[in-house]
């Protein structure tokens, strides 16, 4: 079912190539549609529901554990995306049987439908083929060193005509034209090299160096060791060939084996620190702690931090915000989304969690971005199971609490474009958002990237004020 959204398109693609579509989508193309379908035809009563649901509604909690241990798993956008795609249908003839619960009751998994949008930000295509390379990865990560150049590293893509843990770098740089071109490298030097890491984090130092934390090799082999990435020029000074060498930095320390975290700048006493929250492990398949780290000295210190700490997650967002970090979202320890927003709040002797209230309630979601603009937290893309309807942009004005949701017109790019494991970065003077790479691997449907790097034009926000 759902045959209309990207994944849907994706999973079409995929049976027409074997030359097998699926004729009833277009009649039948979500459980209402089947319900009353089988209504019509005579049967008695009729329920659905799909795969997620009946996924954590009907099934034991320990048969869930039994499954989600039977192997090392990190492919949770996909599983969750196919789920979604797939429903399951008992229907029953007769008064007898009329009043058979086939199916539990389901409050344990409830709709959580974001409102009506309040508007469209349209999306247009910022780099094409004939702009040099463009970036079709997932789970790598990218930072803003200049207004004019972005360094995205890692993930796994294509690299010279084939799908592996990518080496290369790839550095979308805008001209005197003020179009934006890409550019794929190796790293330089006789040092370290890119060990092929994917779900990591970046965090810019200054206009030349990155400091890269986490990521895995596998879900059962964690990336070592904090990474810096430095960015040079060459003799002519020009950016179209630029340089990037990667040497070992900071401690060797076993708190970073870890991925899907997050990595936020704050500040306490007037140092700057880096926030380490969240993620995954070999060993624990959710992360709840967190860490300081110095970034003058590259040392892990101890921070008080007051206030009850947040349940676990990985793939959450989280971006600066007043001296502090904003966590939102992420995949809980029972494989859920939350749609918790929290505030790791400055305070004189440390830092405050504090749960911001939001109305209406946001739909759980995670594997998405966000920024912080004009005051307001943008939640962009994601996965959702709560909802059938196809995440875009949240807005929370963080001021009142009130958030409101804002579709993303893809008539002018490639359609399907899937909003997750993708990166983001925020240009406001421009009023864009430039979103760069994202897909995943869909199963026995393929491996999908997006082709092209897109902006949104966010201008209709600060009308908005």
């Amino acid at each position: 079912m759902r045959p209309h959204d990207a994944f849907g398109q994706f999973m079409q693609q995929h049976f027409r190539q074997l030359n097998s579509p699926l004729h009833g989508l277009d009649r039948f193309p979500d459980v209402q549609a089947q319900q009353h379908r089988f209504l019509q035809a005579g049967w008695t009563a009729c329920s659905a529901m799909d795969m997620n649901k009946f996924y954590r509604c009907c099934l034991p909690p320990e048969e869930c554990q039994r499954v989600e241990n039977l192997e090392p798993f990190d492919e949770f956008e996909e599983w969750h995306l196919k789920c979604a795609h797939y429903f399951i249908l008992a229907a029953s003839r007769g008064d007898a049987l009329t009043q058979t619960l086939v199916f539990p009751p389901s409050e344990a998994f409830p709709r959580v439908d974001p409102d009506s949008p309040s508007g469209v930000l349209p999306a247009s295509v910022v780099t094409s083929d004939n702009q040099g390379p463009n970036l079709r990865r997932y789970g790598h990560a990218s930072v803003l060193l200049s207004p004019s150049i972005i360094l995205s590293a890692g993930g796994f893509g294509e690299q010279e005509g084939r799908h592996c843990r990518v080496s290369k770098f790839h550095l979308l740089s805008r001209h005197c034209d003020f179009e934006w071109k890409g550019n794929q490298i190796r790293s330089c030097g006789t040092g370290a090299q890119w060990d092929g890491r994917l779900y990591h984090t970046m965090t810019r130092l200054s206009d030349t160096q990155v400091l890269v934390l986490g990521g895995r090799l596998s879900p059962v082999t964690p990336a070592l060791g904090i990474l810096q990435l430095g960015v040079c020029k060459s003799e002519d000074n020009s950016t179209g060939d630029l340089n990037v060498t990667v040497t070992k930095a900071g401690p060797e320390d076993s708190t970073l084996s870890c991925w899907r975290h997050s990595t936020t700048e704050v500040s306490c006493k007037n140092q700057k620190y880096l926030f380490v929250y969240g993620g995954r492990s070999v060993v624990e398949p959710v992360l709840s702690d967190w860490h300081f780290l110095h970034m003058g000295t590259m040392a892990w210190i101890s921070i008080p931090v007051k206030g009850e700490a947040p349940e676990g997650r990985h793939s959450h967002s989280a971006c600066s915000w007043q001296g502090g970090a904003l966590i939102a979202g992420g995949l809980g320890a029972s494989e859920e989304p939350l749609s918790s927003v929290l505030f790791l709040k400055p305070i004189s002797c440390g830092f405050l969690w504090e749960s911001i209230v939001i109305q209406p309630p946001i739909t759980p979601r995670y594997s998405h971005t966000a920024h912080v603009l004009n005051g307001k937290l943008l939640l962009v893309g994601g996965v959702w199971i709560h909802s059938s309807s196809i995440p875009g942009v949240t807005v929370i004005d963080l001021t009142t609490g009130l958030s409101s949701e804002y579709q993303i017109d893809t008539t002018c790019v490639p359609w399907p474009l899937m909003l997750h494991n993708h990166t983001s970065i925020l240009l406001p003077e421009e009023q864009q958002l430039l979103l760069l790479g994202g897909g995943g691997n869909c199963f026995s449907f393929g491996t999908y990237f997006n082709p092209h790097a897109v902006t949104l034009d966010l201008s209709s926000l600060s009308a908005g004020q």
